[in-house]
């Protein structure tokens, strides 16, 4: 008999993600917003996919892309009112697509009622109980309180000038919350039954990792975290330590009081077995399967990342979550561009722009999207990975908006290039986003890889994403059965539920095929051989 756990429709859900700034413009003001998402909902569903999750929405001065939230019931007038938000719900609902929202817990704006009551309150204050207000070191508290630093570079404590440092694990415009403070807690209660109680079918929890905070607030072991890191790791003062699974048990009450309702982690930690722990009976749904993500492309890379993927999330009776590329990481036709061992984070200020081969980067993307197809669990696909979208890497520095570059010392470029807006046609100043340009510069290379350029056109990204997402549905439904099939060196192999052979080839020499009817491949066959940096789906049941 199975659980409610085993069966639920976000097991093998399709999940696609909408970074809602760029992806289509509805009034002309340059920025993506409700409208023009409600717009392109059939799109969306052509894809074959489950659901849309979307990135913060709310009222927020954006120094972070939305994730410095001032209010947490209300969206953003740049994006468009709850009236819109609900008639979103309504339309997603009425054609099959399932709505995740994002939350932010860790943090809020500087401009948050509640951190602007902090701040005119005194030392000892229950306005200040809501953050991380800590006094200083030194005779007048005139250093930080210990050595942690921010994820975007610098210290992670700015003064108040009154002896007392706020805690920001990011910008200094994102103050942390301090969890073990009760109105915290019911404050995020009630925010997250305001959404459910309006539509949203479900979150996704930015910075799950990160809510507890050791106490005494002792320094940093060791050399600290690198801009933009922030693995936890056993022992670690603020990620990913055993506080944080008590709240998310307190956010899954909640969820359960709505059927059919899910919630996913980003959680950046240091193993499987640590983000197993997120997966527990009572706790989140769906984890993102970041150490695949971060894999190389290479075989065996490739293997030991789905092996300990598997085994991680069988461990806690779950299933992994697979994706290839987000909102905050170098979208991956260009990382598997780059030669192995290369940052791409660091790559994309100064590196050697003639190492990336895109073409070979093109080519790997399409095989993985294939082969993750093919494996047990979830997906989440990121807005242009459809298309074949790569990094856009030559943003000048003049428009980037991530405060990562600044905080860096200008020493990472940042995000931005993975945040350009969505090109729907090759025409037109803004490749069809809006009407009047767009808040990011497209490369002009997008043109050619444009959704109306692509539409219909049979061995395109697009229409082999369409191709393999109904065929995902129709031949391996909610199957979890996996096994391995040795195909030889330089080449990766597994059966699914006794009836699909998937087969990569990560070597530079065509791969005989087992006998059996191809269903598709993610690049055209040579003579019955398949290519390098070509997967495939073969019926063998």
């Amino acid at each position: 008999m199975h659980s409610a756990r085993e069966s639920g429709w976000w097991r093998s859900a399709v999940i696609y993600q909408v970074y809602l700034r760029s992806f289509a413009d509805g009034n002309g003001d340059g920025t993506g917003d409700i409208v023009g998402l409600r717009s392109r909902l059939a799109y969306i569903r052509s894809l074959g996919v489950d659901g849309v999750w979307i990135n913060p929405w709310y009222v927020s001065p954006l120094n972070d892309g939305g994730y410095d939230v001032a209010d947490y019931r209300n969206i953003d007038p740049l994006f468009g009112t709850l009236e819109d938000a609900r008639a979103l719900f309504a339309e997603a609902h009425a054609i099959g697509l399932r709505v995740l929202i994002d939350i932010v817990p860790n943090h809020t704006s500087s401009e948050h009622e509640w951190f602007q009551a902090a701040l005119a309150s005194p030392k000892g204050s229950s306005d200040r109980a809501r953050y991380h207000f800590v006094e200083g070191r030194g005779a007048d508290g005139e250093d930080p309180p210990n050595n942690w630093s921010s994820v975007f570079g610098g210290p992670a404590w700015t003064s108040v000038g009154d002896g007392q440092w706020y805690l920001h694990l990011f910008d200094s415009t994102q103050p942390d919350l301090n969890w073990t403070n009760p109105e915290v807690r019911e404050e995020f209660d009630s925010v997250l039954r305001f959404w459910l109680d309006l539509g949203a079918d479900g979150i996704r929890v930015d910075v799950a990792h990160g809510l507890a905070k050791e106490p005494r607030y002792a320094d940093m072991p060791g050399e600290g975290d690198s801009v933009l890191g922030g693995w936890g790791r056993d022992g670690h003062p603020h990620w990913d330590r055993e506080d944080v699974h008590e709240i998310v048990r307190g956010w899954r009450s909640v969820l359960d009081e709505y059927e059919g309702t899910v919630m996913v982690a980003e959680a950046w930690v240091e193993n499987w077995e640590r983000l197993a722990r997120y997966l527990r009976p009572g706790e989140f749904h769906q984890v993102f399967d970041f150490q695949f993500l971060e894999t190389d492309w290479a075989a065996k890379s490739m293997r030991d990342a789905i092996e300990v993927s598997l085994e991680g999330a069988a461990s806690v009776d779950a299933l992994p979550t697979w994706v290839l590329s987000n909102h905050d990481v170098v979208r991956h036709p260009t990382r598997y561009g780059l030669e192995t061992g290369t940052d791409p984070r660091a790559w994309l200020l100064d590196g050697d722009r003639a190492a990336l081969d895109a073409e070979a980067g093109h080519r790997r993307a399409r095989a993985a999207f294939v082969m993750m197809s093919a494996l047990p669990g979830s997906m989440y696909l990121y807005q242009g990975e459809e298309l074949g979208l790569p990094e856009a890497h030559d943003l000048d520095a003049s428009v980037l908006d991530d405060p990562v570059f600044e905080r860096s010392g200008r020493t990472l470029k940042g995000r931005d290039g993975c945040r350009v807006p969505f090109p729907w046609s090759a025409f037109g100043d803004s490749m069809g986003f809006g009407d009047n340009g767009a808040w990011l510069p497209q490369p002009e290379s997008y043109r050619d890889l444009a959704a109306d350029v692509q539409d219909g056109v049979e061995g395109s990204s697009l229409e082999l994403y369409r191709r393999v997402l109904a065929l995902r549905k129709q031949v391996l439904a909610d199957g979890a059965g996996f096994e391995w099939h040795d195909l030889g060196v330089d080449t990766l192999g597994f059966v699914r539920d006794g009836a699909v052979l998937c087969a990569v080839n990560f070597s530079d020499q065509p791969l005989p095929l087992p006998g059996g009817d191809v269903l598709v491949s993610s690049d055209p066959l040579d003579g019955g051989l398949l290519p390098q940096d070509t997967a495939a789906w073969i019926a063998i049941g």
